[in-house]
C-alpha cells in the first residue's frame, strides 16, 4: 500500500523548517555579527549552496542504496548542525554549520521525489507531488514565522533549537511512516552512472528545467532576504516576529499549490509556468509602493507565482525522465537552489548600491528570463 499524501507533507514541511528560518532573524543577525546586507544573507547562501553542491551526489547515493534510507538518515543527521548553529560564536562558524545542513537537506527532498515517482501509482502521483511542494510550502513559512517568534522571546539562538527538534520528528516519522520499497532497482554501476549524467545533460527539456528552477528560486531568494531588511529599516521598523508575520503569504502557496496538480494534469507544465510568471511580475512591480498593505499584496503574488512555477517545474522534470530519477532530481535541485545561493549576495549587492527599486529590477528580469526559457524549452513536452 501506497504511503498516504499527507506523510509527503509533512516530510516537506520537517524538512523545509531548516532552509529559510534564519531568513526573519537577518536583521538581527546582522547587528550580532556587524554584517552588511551582502555579509548577512551568505547565512541563507551557505545552506543553499550546499545544497546545490550536494543534490547530485544524493540522487547517485539514493540511486544506489534506496530513497527510504536515505531520507532516514538525512533527517537523523540534520539535528546536528542545528544543535552546532545555537553555539556558534561568529558569522563564520554560523555558517559553517548552515553549510552543513545544505549538505544534508537534499537526502530528504531528492529521495522523497524520486520515490514518489516510483513508489506511488499514476493515479494518485501528481496528489502526493502536489501535496509534498504544499509541505515544503508550509515549513518554509513556519520556519520563517516560528524562528521570529521564538527570537523575540528568547533569542536567535532558540531557532536553531527548534530545528534540532523539527528534524528529530521527521527521523521518527519517516521511519514509522515509509514503506519499505517495492520498485526500487539499485544503480551501483559507476559507469552506469556516467551514461546516466551523460543522457540528462544531453535532454534539452531537462536542462531548460534546470534553468528555470534557478531562475525562479533566485527571484523568491533574492525578494524575501532584502525584504526582511526592508522592513526591519524606518519607516517600518518591524521586529523579527513582525517580519516573521509577513510570511503567512507562504501560506497562500498551501492553496495555490494544490490547486497547480489538476491545472498541470490538464494544460501541461508550459501554460502552468507562464501563468505564473505572470502573477509574479505584477506582484513584484507591485512592492515598488511605499504602504506595507501594498507590499504584502505584492510579495503574496509574487510568491504564488514561484510556488505554482515549482509545481510546473517537478512535473516537468517527471514527465521528461524514466531512468536515474534520483539523479535527474538532484540535477534540478543543484540548479534550483544554485539560483537561491545566488540570489542570496546578488539581492544583498543591488539593496546595498541601489535600495528596494534595484533588487526589484534583479528579480523581475530573473523571473521574467524564466518564463521565456520555459517557452522555448518545454516546446515539446507542452501536451502530455
Amino acid at each position: 500500500m501506497p504511503p498516504h499524501p499527507l506523510l509527503f507533507a509533512a516530510l516537506g514541511t520537517l524538512v523545509f523548517l531548516n532552509v529559510y528560518a534564519p531568513q526573519s532573524l537577518l536583521p538581527v543577525l546582522a547587528q550580532e555579527f556587524s554584517a552588511d546586507a551582502a555579509q548577512i544573507g551568505v547565512v541563507i547562501g551557505a545552506t543553499t549552496l550546499a545544497m546545490a553542491l550536494a543534490s547530485p551526489l544524493v540522487g547517485v547515493l539514493a540511486d544506489a542504496l534506496g530513497r527510504r534510507g536515505v531520507v532516514i538518515w538525512a533527517f537523523a543527521l540534520l539535528t546536528v548542525p542545528a544543535v552546532l548553529a545555537v553555539f556558534a560564536p561568529t558569522l563564520a562558524t554560523l555558517n559553517a554549520a548552515r553549510f552543513a545542513q545544505g549538505l544534508l537537506i537534499p537526502g530528504v527532498m531528492v529521495a522523497l521525489n524520486a520515490l514518489i515517482a516510483e513508489e506511488v501509482p499514476p493515479a494518485g502521483r501528481a496528489r502526493a507531488l502536489t501535496m509534498y511542494v504544499t509541505g515544503t510550502v508550509l515549513g518554509g513559512f513556519l520556519g520563517r514565522f516560528l524562528a521570529g517568534l521564538v527570537a523575540v522571546r528568547w533569542g536567535w539562538h532558540a531557532a536553531f533549537w527548534l530545528l534540532a527538534v523539527a528534524s528529530l520528528a521527521g527521523f521518527f516519522l519517516a521511519r514509522a511512516g515509509l514503506p519499505a520499497e517495492q520498485h526500487f532497482t539499485p544503480q551501483r554501476n559507476v559507469r552506469g552512472v556516467l551514461e546516466n549524467l551523460s543522457a540528462h545533460l544531453r535532454n534539452p527539456a531537462l536542462l531548460a528545467t534546470c534553468a528555470v528552477g534557478f531562475l525562479i528560486l533566485f527571484t523568491l531568494v533574492g525578494l524575501f532576504n532584502t525584504l526582511t531588511l526592508r522592513l526591519a529599516a524606518s519607516p517600518y521598523f518591524l521586529n523579527t516576529a513582525q517580519t516573521g508575520l509577513i510570511f503567512a503569504v507562504y501560506l497562500l502557496g498551501v492553496v495555490i499549490t494544490p490547486i497547480a496538480g489538476p491545472l498541470l494534469a490538464l494544460r501541461g507544465p508550459r501554460i502552468a509556468l507562464l501563468t505564473a510568471v505572470g502573477a509574479s511580475l505584477v506582484g513584484l512591480l507591485l512592492t515598488l509602493a511605499a504602504p506595507l498593505p501594498l507590499i504584502i499584496v505584492g510579495v503574496a503574488a509574487g510568491a504564488c507565482g514561484v510556488f505554482l512555477a515549482q509545481s510546473a517545474a517537478l512535473a516537468a522534470v517527471q514527465r521528461e525522465v524514466t531512468r536515474a530519477r534520483s539523479l535527474a532530481s538532484g540535477l534540478y535541485h543543484m540548479a534550483y537552489y544554485g539560483g537561491a545561493a545566488a540570489a542570496s549576495v546578488l539581492a544583498g549587492h543591488a539593496y546595498e548600491g541601489g535600495g528596494w527599486p534595484s533588487v526589484v529590477l534583479l528579480v523581475t528580469g530573473s523571473m521574467a528570463l524564466a518564463g521565456v526559457v520555459g517557452l522555448l524549452g518545454w516546446r515539446k513536452t507542452a501536451s502530455a
